[in-house]
């Protein structure tokens, strides 16, 4: 019996901390939509924000475009083994890159890179009461610190997926000149055989939903932070693992929303 109850209590625990959460990330992001309305604080540190998270990350996004698309158009060339025309390795290749490949492995990248990142900075500013003296000097902490790294990361990571696309591309099409013999005829007969703009339209408003939530996460996750480096770093791990979960939940919801369906 008192070990039941020792179990009931331990849910019970569990399920109002889960409660509070809620409802500090809703209060959270109450006060962050609010704190749109101070342009004049926020809008100077976005273009800082956009270069440090985007331009930056870059690199990161390229890289894993490259060896993506060299995997794909090499995957696909197995695949098919003689029994479907090898042109459609383009196919292949521009589809899988666009809709897919090139949002999710971006944003799972920069979800380490970005998230961990603002969850330090603001986690360490929390810790070291860098926070409070901004409150103290009638600074709103949602409209200088959250509101330019979230409107940098929600601009920012499509324009890198937008990159890591055609550079995903041309890196299948080398691929294939190299590796599979395929000429350049056939590798964009393929590529255009089934594109569709969508395919790009979807790819990039996917990827503006995955900036959003890294940067939001990253945020709240941050300026939540206590007990000094300890603190710091258990923000910036759990802002990593809860931004590539979210990631994971968008984009099962863009497919089933708005790809489900489509013909």
């Amino acid at each position: 019996m008192p070990q039941i109850m020792g179990v009931i209590e331990a849910t019970g625990r569990w399920v109002r901390f889960r409660i509070e959460e809620a409802g500090r990330a809703g209060r959270f992001l109450e006060e962050a939509a609010r704190a749109l309305a101070a342009g004049r604080t926020w809008f100077p540190n976005a273009t800082l924000q956009m270069r440090r998270l985007g331009v930056d990350s870059l690199p990161i996004g390229l890289l894993i475009a490259i060896f993506t698309g060299i995997v794909l158009a090499l995957l696909a060339s197995y695949s098919f083994t003689g029994a479907v025309p090898l042109y459609f390795v383009g196919t292949l290749v521009e589809k899988t890159i666009t809709l897919e490949l090139a949002p999710v492995l971006t944003g799972l990248a920069l979800a380490g890179r970005v998230g961990a990142n603002i969850a330090a900075e603001l986690g360490t500013m929390r810790v070291t009461e860098q926070v409070d003296a901004l409150e103290t000097l009638a600074y709103d902490p949602d409209a200088y610190l959250v509101v330019p790294r979230v409107i940098a990361g929600t601009i920012m990571f499509p324009l890198i997926v937008g990159v890591a696309m055609i550079v995903g591309l041309g890196a299948g099409w080398l691929a294939s000149l190299g590796f599979l013999q395929l000429s350049s005829d056939e590798f964009l007969k393929g590529a255009r055989l089934f594109f569709s703009a969508f395919d790009i339209e979807y790819g990039l408003v996917k990827s503006a939903s995955f900036g959003l939530a890294v940067t939001l996460i990253g945020c709240y996750k941050g300026l939540r932070a206590r007990g000094g480096a300890e603190g710091v770093g258990n923000a910036a791990t759990a802002a990593v693992v809860y931004s590539a979960v979210m990631i994971l939940v968008l984009d099962a919801f863009w497919a089933m929303t708005w790809l489900h369906g489509r013909s």
